[in-house]
């Protein structure tokens, strides 16, 4: 087991947004790139930018994709030991603080998780939060089970938006 990790990036939040997605804690990509879903082959943005018809070439333009679809990112893990990137190695885990980040944006009306181990976390640690929530597929290369346009047809419904 490696030594203690603590979620290295902010959540990414306006005060618009009304949809914050959690992911469990960044992959080991993402650490080396400090920033969300990184791993070259995971699904994530380019399942966005074929929803929105917004680029994603870069940190910037991944950012202003989030503003201008109200939507928020963060992670439900603040810091754990691992041995790789599978929500599966994880342990000793210590979680954010959702109902404060919830309390500062009030504006979030629904929260949507890219990973069973993320919702679970959130159940078990405030599953009473009175606020719509619901799983997204995983967009990580390592989830086989849909492909990438069923993954794009589960998003664009739960997300509420309209393909472009």
């Amino acid at each position: 087991m490696t030594e203690r990790l603590s979620h290295p990036f902010d959540p990414i939040v306006f005060p618009d947004t009304e949809i914050l997605i959690l992911g469990t804690f960044p992959s080991i990509d993402s650490f080396d790139k400090a920033f969300y879903y990184a791993h070259p082959r995971n699904q994530f943005w380019p399942i966005l930018s074929e929803l929105t018809g917004y680029p994603i070439n870069n940190r910037d333009q991944k950012i202003w994709l989030l503003k201008r679809s109200k939507l928020g990112l963060w992670d439900m893990v603040a810091g754990c030991r691992r041995e790789n990137s599978l929500d599966s190695s994880l342990r000793g885990i210590a979680v954010n603080d959702i109902p404060a980040l919830l309390r500062e944006y009030p504006s979030i009306h629904k929260i949507l998780f890219t990973g069973r181990k993320a919702q679970e976390l959130f159940e078990r640690h405030f599953g009473d939060l009175p606020i719509e929530r619901d799983y997204l597929p995983s967009p990580s290369p390592a989830y086989a089970a849909m492909d990438f346009e069923e993954k794009t047809r589960v998003y664009a419904e739960k997300l509420e938006m309209k393909r472009r």
